[in-house]
């Protein structure tokens, strides 16, 4: 059972749980419709000040070449140098610089996404679904996320032109985060 706490109860480290977290991407192909992908092998932390959330904190460590987007030849392409070069750059991080409560359950995080070596600022805005102890007596905590960018600006600029005019792949990628964190002892 999901309850809502008193914000100050919820003060802590948390641990991400890979087993109930999605991190994912949508991407428009061929102008005509989305992809989809996540992936599959991330770990992250999160600091929660449930007095003060502007002194909470996250990180993210996403491996790479664990992407997934249902398409072995599109992920062989996604990982290759046309895009992610996962061989020279095996993680994608996320460090945040900036927390903020935007009033009710919602939360903005500010910090450095870097991606193929590049470091830039991404915002991402959070929805906090709530807190619970779940059969295993772990304290739970969970966020919902999205953010977008523009995948040129970390230097992924591969595309091809269609006939019909467009290009294959769009510039603008769009995040989303479903974030189950546990409590640590």
């Amino acid at each position: 059972m999901t309850t809502t706490p008193d914000l100050s109860t919820l003060t802590g480290d948390y641990t991400v749980d890979p087993a109930h977290t999605t991190i994912g991407f949508t991407a428009r192909h061929a102008m005509v419709t989305n992809v989809k992908g996540k992936f599959l092998d991330f770990t992250g932390t999160l600091h929660l000040d449930g007095t003060d959330p502007s002194r909470s904190t996250a990180s993210l460590d996403i491996t790479m070449d664990s992407l997934d987007t249902g398409s072995p030849d599109r992920d062989g392409h996604l990982k290759s140098s046309d895009f992610f070069n996962t061989g020279e750059y095996p993680t994608m991080t996320f460090r945040s610089t900036k927390a903020e409560s935007l009033g009710g359950d919602d939360y903005r995080i500010t910090g450095d996404l870097s991606i193929l070596g590049t470091t830039k600022p991404l915002t991402i805005d959070l929805e906090f679904n709530g807190a619970a102890k779940d059969p295993f007596g772990n304290e739970r905590v969970g966020f919902e996320g999205k953010a977008e960018i523009k995948r040129s600006e970390w230097g992924l600029t591969w595309n091809a032109a269609l006939e019909t005019g467009g290009v294959l792949v769009s510039d603008k990628i769009k995040l989303n985060f479903d974030i189950s964190a546990i409590r640590q002892a």
